[in-house]
């Protein structure tokens, strides 16, 4: 594979993981039974600096801040995508730093969420991991 399919590959992937997380994260199952806390999430208000807010709406903040910065990572893919290699071998902080969050971030999604975010995560991760490598290369 090369440098530029991989970056490719995780740019499409996370595109598909930020809709996927946007269209689900704020779904209610009915079969889970929390439907009177998630109720309790949405009408309890109360003022932070000035604005009234429930924890619903710092829940929804956050999942769409996330949805906002998978977004930004996939262009990010994108563009190093194509780069000449060149250039890529520059811009060692930049792959590894990709690389790394990545990194972390499937470690949190690993141990605080299910399968399909943790596949996404991982294949994601390693896409990264390898052009990172690939692109420090000669």
């Amino acid at each position: 594979m090369t440098v530029s399919l991989l970056y490719h590959v995780a740019a499409i992937l996370l595109v598909l993981y930020a809709a996927g997380h946007t269209m689900g994260f704020r779904r209610v199952d009915p079969r889970w039974g929390i439907d009177a806390f998630v109720a309790g999430l949405r009408t309890t208000r109360f003022d932070v600096q000035g604005r009234r807010h429930s924890y619903w709406d710092f829940y929804v903040g956050f999942g769409l801040f996330v949805t906002v910065l998978l977004a930004f990572a996939a262009v990010l893919a994108w563009q190093l995508g194509g780069l000449p290699a060149a250039t890529l071998a520059t811009l060692p902080l930049i792959t590894w730093g990709l690389a790394a969050c990545f990194v972390a971030a499937t470690v949190v999604t690993w141990r605080y969420f299910f399968v399909a975010p943790i596949v996404f995560s991982v294949i994601i991760t390693l896409c990264l991991l390898a052009a990172a490598w690939l692109a420090g290369r000669p």
